[in-house]
């Protein structure tokens, strides 16, 4: 009898609709509990309802786009999502003046999560992994990353009328590849066997690591250099300065963090963690403050490296606080770059001539890769499939794009602020054109280009939460089918 009653009242809803309705009631929750302490500060047109609005609409912009998959190839990147939420909330009318946010608080938030982005590219690095990498992956991490930051930067000072250095700054962060579109979609061709022999998919997720903090480094030097006063070789001085300062204030820091907090203390995961966002957060911000800009990058990826080597195996529980972090910004980094873009104010000429930069570069770079590994005992179709893998762009662009704009606006100058300008569209155009496009093209191309074992070895399948390489652990999306939320 009892047990018929059981089945004739259903219990509490489960799965999908109990999904939903949590994470309605957490949205809801988050605005209530800022409203009740800000109040007109969370009403339409109050900078927190801003922010509150776009990052639950980032989220949900992520989760929609992150549903749209095809059999045999890789989901699309939800970071795009959240890009063209913020796109949206900021140049539809209305909602754009109901949707405001304070610009300086923007700039904060975005640097916030750069700062995160960098402790996850330090603490990602393996020390081991660096001894033994081969040739082929060093040239194929720095080859391709210095000859399109140069050609970007050729084509950007005739076409765009930028500056050198300038012309530098974008070629820097449009040259540093996606580990959020390039390691999932490399992590489903090595779960069906595609490559794994030569171990394709492990070389490019290993050089992307590389690849990026190639491009973070020569962004972060010449973004010193154009904003410096005087001569262009004082310019040039002050730019090698800022690296080697930003390099002997990670690794004193590093060496700082590796003995405090000592092992015999409490809540050690919970200290380490906070110790060393903090470090990496105000390195970031008291670089700007001290006009030292490219300083502070460099400073936290050396700290979190040096740290991540010092803690060992320590280093994974940190490792996941920080990306719990990162969880929370990554929805407010894509949306607020998106946000930063009016349509109506673009000026056409600078998105025809910057997608022509664009591609241009592109084209430099996929014929540099392929020479890249011309001698490296792939054949001609790996060769190729190698090249065109290479393409995607998006994280790095999203962290880094920005920082030049708000430098300029941080000035007061109009020339710089226009540059800035000019450095964020050409890095969101970047986004929006090469993201879905690399995705799409690694799942087409991967199968007909690469060769399929029957049976994949053993030691080239990923062990189930050990990340292969700085590219796993680091830049992880929610496009991995592992993680949702994970970059």
């Amino acid at each position: 009898m009892l047990q018929q009653n059981e089945e004739s009242c259903p219990g509490p809803p489960r799965g999908l609709l109990a999904s939903i309705i949590t994470k309605v009631t957490m949205a809801a929750v988050l605005f209530g509990v800022v409203w009740s302490i800000t109040e007109k500060e969370c009403l339409p047109g109050g900078n927190l309802f801003g922010i509150v609005v776009l990052f639950i609409c980032a989220i949900c912009g992520g989760k929609l786009v992150g549903l749209i998959q095809f059999p045999t190839l890789p989901p699309f990147p939800p970071l795009l999502g959240m890009l063209l939420t913020g796109l949206v909330l900021r140049n539809v009318p209305y909602i754009t003046d109901a949707v405001y946010i304070d610009q300086r608080w923007s700039a904060a938030l975005r640097n916030i999560a750069l700062a995160i982005i960098l402790t996850r590219a330090g603490l990602g690095l393996d020390g081991s992994a660096l001894k033994k990498l081969k040739a082929v992956c060093l040239r194929v991490a720095v080859g391709p990353c210095t000859i399109e930051a140069s050609t970007v930067a050729v084509v950007s000072h005739f076409l765009m009328d930028l500056p050198w250095i300038w012309g530098f700054i974008l070629g820097f962060v449009l040259s540093a590849v996606s580990p959020a579109v390039v390691v999932p979609s490399m992590l489903i061709l090595q779960n069906d066997g595609y490559g794994v022999e030569k171990g394709i998919p492990t070389l490019l997720m290993a050089a992307g690591s590389f690849d990026d903090i190639l491009a973070i480094t020569g962004f972060s030097t010449c973004l010193g250099m154009a904003f410096s006063t005087g001569s262009t070789w004082f310019n040039l001085g002050k730019g090698i300065l800022e690296v080697v300062v930003g390099m002997v204030a990670g690794m004193v820091l590093g060496l700082f963090i590796k003995f405090f907090p000592s092992k015999d203390q409490a809540d050690l995961v919970m200290r380490r963690s906070f110790l060393l966002l903090g470090l990496s957060v105000f390195a970031v911000f008291a670089s700007h403050v001290a006009n030292f800009s490219g300083a502070g990058g460099l400073c936290t990826l050396v700290m979190a490296f040096l740290a991540g080597l010092a803690w060992g195996g320590s280093k994974v529980p940190v490792a996941a606080v920080v990306g719990m972090s990162w969880d929370i910004f990554q929805p407010l980094l894509f949306g607020l770059i998106g946000a930063e873009i009016t349509l109506s104010t673009l000026d056409p000429n600078t998105v025809v001539l910057g997608l022509a930069a664009l591609a241009i570069g592109l084209v430099v770079r996929i014929l540099f890769t392929y020479v890249m590994v011309l001698f490296a005992g792939f054949n001609l179709r790996e060769k190729v499939f190698i090249a065109l893998a290479w393409l995607p762009k998006a994280t790095v662009q999203a962290a880094i794009g920005s920082t030049a704009l708000d430098m300029a606006r941080s000035k007061g100058d109009p020339v710089l602020e226009k540059y800035g300008m000019d450095v964020l569209t050409v890095a969101v155009l970047a986004i929006l054109v090469t993201a879905p496009i690399g995705a799409l093209g690694i799942g087409l191309t991967g199968p007909r280009l690469l060769e399929k074992h029957k049976e994949a070895p053993l030691e080239n399948a990923q062990p189930e939460g050990k990340p292969e390489s700085i590219s796993d652990s680091v830049f992880m999306t929610e496009a991995s089918t592992t993680h949702e939320s994970k970059f």
